[in-house]
């Protein structure tokens, strides 16, 4: 398959009828597979009623098919046609976050999308990216489109087009590239299904951000349990691995430096995912800046990214620092957790 690449201005007027938008509509509308940049990471879209276009998605990844997929509208009006209803609580959060990095997890109706899309659950996750070029799309083309990380499944995420291309060329029918992406980590998940929502995947809209408008928000405790059945894309598997073995190491900075040591003498060529305040404390053969540990959304943004560098250079194994926590960190540290498989060297 020939992989057509479509560039788009993300700030020229008039999106919706830009020739190279109209044209991957039309390619989404016959049910073929395109990735979008959106304010999070590109992804990997096809038409969401349509089991066709699912199956495609899952092949072009290597996805497994029981990890559901998140729907992505253009037009709040879209739910109407596929969510039983919207809480009040979805609602209050829609009209604050939307467009934006949060997906909503609604009851579905039945006979509406493909249950492939949803991996046969009696819910859906929702969202409306916060990106010109990704609306301007969902508009032409008035479909909801199922659209996962436009990755190879479990590699890093794509925040740029050539990353998309790296893992997908040959695979899908096109990439429309609108430049960087911008949060750097997916989208929120948050199950609105029960009276207290649920945040089940941590990501650019903090805790903190939805309790100033809701209130109470919980945790889901089952982020962790590899046995559940997922309600959300980011529950299930490893997730965002470069090709060489991560650890997170939680200790000192020589703490740190032995361990490189150590490998240096096994003669490994090690590489140390660190932030600028602290990139020139490591004698490892490849140390790569991942934003500014004072700045927790520069590390977001930059995560991928770096994560992917490390495949360019050819690293043997890669030790990264860890992070607090807390709001944006807690995103970070899920991803992170997920590439290494929950590999942590303590001090």
């Amino acid at each position: 398959m020939n992989t057509k690449v479509w560039k788009v201005d993300k700030y020229v007027d008039n999106l919706e009828n830009n020739p190279q938008v109209v044209d991957a509509a039309q390619f989404l509308q016959k049910n073929e597979v395109v990735a979008l940049p959106t304010e999070t990471v590109y992804g990997l879209g096809g038409n969401a009623e349509s089991d066709v276009a699912v199956e495609k998605i899952f092949a072009a990844k290597g996805r497994p098919s029981d990890n559901p997929l998140i729907i992505h509208i253009g037009d709040k009006q879209q739910l109407n046609a596929f969510v039983t209803e919207i809480p009040e609580k979805a609602a209050v959060l829609m009209d604050a976050f939307w467009p934006g990095p949060l997906t909503i997890i609604f009851k579905k109706k039945n006979g509406v999308l493909s249950e492939k899309a949803t991996a046969g659950l009696g819910s859906v996750g929702v969202r409306m990216p916060d990106h010109p070029v990704a609306l301007a799309l969902l508009k032409k083309c008035q479909l909801p489109i199922a659209a996962p990380s436009a990755n190879s499944s479990g590699k890093p995420s794509p925040t740029k087009a050539q990353h998309v291309i790296e893992d997908l060329d040959g695979k899908i029918a096109g990439v429309l590239d609108g430049g960087s992406t911008g949060v750097g980590v997916e989208s929120t998940v948050l199950d609105c299904t029960e009276d207290i929502p649920v945040i089940l995947r941590p990501g650019g809209v903090t805790k903190e951000h939805l309790e100033a408008v809701v209130g109470k928000v919980h945790l889901d405790a089952a982020l962790l349990d590899e046995d559940s059945k997922p309600k959300a894309p980011g529950m299930k598997y490893q997730h965002y691995a470069p090709n060489a073995p991560l650890y997170l190491v939680n200790g000192s900075p020589s703490f740190m430096r032995r361990l490189i040591a150590e490998k240096q003498k096994e003669g490994l060529r090690v590489g140390v995912l660190a932030t600028e305040e602290t990139v020139e404390a490591y004698p490892s053969d490849v140390t790569i800046a991942c934003g500014k540990r004072s700045e927790l959304e520069s590390v977001a943004t930059a995560l991928y990214d770096t994560l992917r560098q490390f495949n360019q250079e050819k690293v043997d194994i890669i030790y990264s620092e860890m992070f607090p926590n807390t709001g944006v960190g807690h995103a970070i540290m899920n991803r992170l957790q997920k590439a290494a498989g929950n590999k942590i060297i303590s001090e």
